[in-house]
């Protein structure tokens, strides 16, 4: 079940032929999901996006932007410095970074071979331990190496899968989520398309289409996650990648980067003092950029890498593309989820689809006036 299921439609531009970060072609994604009940109570996994099949030899321009910093996507000083995104991207919980990384450093390795050559790879990470056995540490190598095997471009499952398995979202089950949208221009049809791991933000605050969604489906409608005691709501984190076949430059890449932050707010996301907000945007319409390798004669390696790029009088259309698409996919990241229970009989209770629907067409104050 996804929002356009339920009728609800954000923004005005149309999707790609599956509303999905997929429609950007190349892009692949793979899920591995952990998921027991225990004890201990294992919810949690690997996501992967794959921006094309030769991303470990060919990079992508990318650019990045923080929201709020308590959080970690690694390999950011790379992009923030030469602009490129050099590997596949990582999502996982916040204790499995490392291993994720890791496993992704050795892909890169299978797929080039020896030689002096390094890697950064990137892996943005989300807290579930309150419904993970976080410190448990599940998450192994070969969950990323199945994960990256799994990956396609088929439409990805969203909710309870993958990285997303053990999230919560504006205190209902949240998870992975995905959308696109497109946009016909004289140079050709560009595609935006954005997957997140929602785990973010506040019940009260949660806004869809500009209604209170939040306020009127309360906790007596669908009850709040029992918090811990000095556990402060909101805390949490999203990770948002962002993937265009638009011929972006690295400065480009930063600006979609920061727009989907402008989503994330739309929906009622403050970038809470203990939520990692971090995204990252990459376009793949530029390629044959080369890779980094310290054993190529610079004498006989090309010198110079043709270049294109959007005319900026079309980036506030792309704009608009990357903050529907993201707003919609946290969105359906919250009504594919399902109710959980995880350790110590923890609950986060799934977005009601029917209760949904009521506040989305309960008459607003303008109307009934």
């Amino acid at each position: 079940m996804r929002a356009r299921d339920l009728g609800v439609v954000i923004g005005e531009h149309p999707t790609g032929p599956d509303n999905a970060i997929t429609d950007v072609a190349g892009v692949r994604v793979g899920h591995t999901t952990l998921d027991a009940d225990g004890p201990p109570a294992v919810h949690t996994g690997v996501t992967v996006v794959v921006p094309h099949d030769d991303i470990w030899t060919e990079p992508v321009f990318a650019g990045s932007h923080r929201l709020n910093g308590s959080g970690e996507l690694t390999g950011l000083e790379w992009i923030r410095e030469s602009g490129e995104l050099t590997s596949a991207i990582g999502l996982t919980n916040t204790h499995s970074v490392g291993v994720v990384r890791d496993e992704l450093v050795a892909a890169q390795v299978r797929a080039r071979g020896e030689g002096l050559y390094w890697s950064l790879p990137v892996v943005g990470e989300t807290y579930d331990g309150l419904l993970n056995d976080i410190n448990g540490f599940h998450v192994r190598p070969e969950h990323v190496r199945s994960a990256l095997d799994d990956a396609t471009g088929a439409p990805p499952a969203e909710g309870n899968v993958g990285g997303g398995t053990g999230m919560i979202c504006h205190g209902f089950k949240g998870g992975i989520g995905t959308a696109s949208r497109i946009t016909d221009t004289a140079g050709g049809r560009y595609t935006v398309g954005v997957l997140v791991q929602a785990n973010h933000g506040r019940r009260e605050r949660l806004r869809i289409n500009g209604v209170p969604v939040g306020e009127l489906i309360g906790p007596s409608e669908v009850p709040l996650p029992d918090l811990p005691a000095r556990y402060e709501p909101g805390s949490g984190s999203i990770i948002v990648i962002v993937a265009t076949d638009a011929p972006l430059l690295p400065h480009q890449c930063t600006r979609l980067a920061q727009r989907s932050a402008l989503a994330v707010s739309r929906l009622g996301g403050t970038g809470e003092q203990y939520s990692g907000d971090l995204m990252l945007a990459f376009a793949t319409g530029n390629r044959g950029i080369p890779p980094y390798a310290w054993d190529e004669d610079p004498a006989t390696s090309r010198p110079e890498v043709p270049l294109r790029m959007v005319a900026p009088q079309l980036m506030t259309r792309l704009f608009d593309l990357t903050i529907e698409a993201t707003e919609e996919a946290i969105v359906n990241a919250m009504i594919a989820a399902t109710t959980m229970t995880g350790r110590n009989g923890f609950t986060a209770h799934a977005l009601d689809h029917d209760l949904l629907r009521q506040a989305l067409s309960a008459p607003r104050p303008q109307e009934i006036s």
